[in-house]
């Protein structure tokens, strides 16, 4: 028996949706990406690495998408089969955030 619904399922994921958006515009500006605050309420960039930006964002591109694979057996809802009018959000996340860390590739 499902104890979720797919509107649970997706409440949980959107947390990821506003991380992966605010670092998509915001860069290392963005508290999501370890950003702070001087004394003057100016925002400081972050001293993460591209390297750990990408992947916090993969991170939560990950999260996202086991959350829409979710397909109603065992003990999940059918997130991969609601309507998807309901996943708009996730869906255009998991692109911006995949599109994201290909324009900001890590130099190795």
């Amino acid at each position: 028996m499902t104890h979720q619904t797919v509107t649970d399922c997706l409440a949980t994921g959107a947390d990821s949706v506003t991380l992966i958006n605010d670092i998509n515009t915001n860069g290392s500006n963005s508290y999501r990406a370890g950003a702070t605050t001087d004394g003057d309420g100016n925002v400081v960039a972050s001293t993460w690495t591209q390297t750990e930006i990408n992947d916090r964002v993969q991170r939560n591109v990950d999260h996202l998408s086991i959350i829409l694979l979710y397909d109603g057996t065992g003990h999940v809802p059918d997130v991969a089969g609601a309507a998807s009018n309901l996943k708009t959000t996730h869906v255009a996340a998991v692109t911006t955030g995949t599109n994201y860390i290909a324009a900001n590739p890590v130099e190795e």
